[in-house]
């Protein structure tokens, strides 16, 4: 996805997309946190990715930071990132929605994980994933 390419140009940091129909889980954060896992986002060096996790049918999402971003913006930030994208997908605007969340994400990654190009290196796809 080209927003995802754009806004890890400008940081070290990672992200992700995952998108599936119901989520299995009570809870749509531990769905997040599984999925994170699964994924191996932990792996990153520096701490510094972060899942948009929906599942559209359950019409639930999430925002899943590592602990060296997380520490960074707190969690009022990803509050009020997950409240925007809510407020684009109730007037059935998700693409936008999507679209601004990860430019969003990719500037707090530029501010607290700026991009390096002698040491910076894509740790993992930019792909979205579709689960089930």
């Amino acid at each position: 996805m080209e927003a995802i390419r754009n806004a890890e140009r400008q940081t070290s940091g990672e992200v992700r997309v995952f998108i599936e129909s119901r989520n299995p889980l009570v809870n749509v954060l531990e769905r997040a946190a599984e999925i994170f896992i699964k994924l191996k986002m932990q792996e990153t060096e520096e701490r510094n990715a972060v899942l948009l996790y929906i599942a559209m049918k359950d019409h639930e999402l999430a925002l899943f930071g590592d602990e060296g971003i997380h520490k960074q913006v707190g969690e009022a930030y990803w509050k009020k990132e997950v409240a925007e994208m809510i407020a684009n997908f109730t007037k059935d605007d998700i693409s936008n929605g999507i679209v601004n969340c990860i430019t969003h994400i990719g500037q707090a990654l530029k501010e607290k994980f700026p991009y390096d190009a002698k040491v910076d290196k894509n740790e993992l796809p930019d792909d979205i994933v579709f689960g089930s």
